[in-house]
């Protein structure tokens, strides 16, 4: 594909979903807008990065219709339940982007991913925001990705240096970085 604004290619459509946190108003458009940007991700043989909050049912009815084997992406910042995390599994092509959420004090996503297949998951920032304990309530940084990769280490019980060559390798296989 040639890109259209840059000299390096695309890797991904994104960030694209569905939010409902503090309008709800506006599902109509967010629904149309996202099922063009699925359009374009497929049409362009490119994953999707998923914003998902308090919309799972709707981007589920959504990803239900259109999916199909040329469609993959990754459902950014999960912090779902494992009922959902297992529909994210069954459409065959996606993944759960995990952050700093992961090691707040408070959270079942831990006990959720215990269940979850590390062949799922890629680590993410969500920079500037979500940042990991013990960074919580700062600003956000790549280098701090370590803590939620320590965090999956003891959820996957591995070493963090296996946890990181798969986490890596599973971003590489779905963003075709290598």
């Amino acid at each position: 594909m040639q890109p259209l604004f840059s000299e390096r290619p695309y890797i991904a459509v994104g960030e694209v979903g569905i939010d409902l946190h503090w309008d709800k108003s506006t599902l109509g458009w967010q629904q149309e807008a996202f099922r063009v940007q699925v359009e374009w991700a497929k049409d362009m043989d490119l994953p999707i990065v998923i914003h998902a909050r308090e919309s799972f049912p709707q981007l589920f009815e959504i990803l239900d219709e259109m999916n199909d084997d040329s469609l993959r992406g990754v459902f950014h910042c999960f912090t779902g339940s494992l009922e959902q995390a297992q529909h994210i599994i069954g459409y065959g092509g996606f993944m759960m982007g995990i952050g700093g959420v992961a090691t707040y004090k408070n959270t079942n996503l831990r006990d959720t991913l215990k269940a979850v297949p590390l062949e799922h998951i890629i680590l993410e920032t969500d920079s500037p925001y979500l940042a990991p304990v013990p960074f919580r309530g700062k600003r956000n940084e790549p280098s701090y990705l370590l803590e939620v990769a320590i965090t999956l280490s003891k959820v996957y019980d591995m070493p963090i240096t296996e946890l990181a060559e798969r986490t890596t390798a599973n971003a590489e296989t779905l963003f075709r970085l290598t």
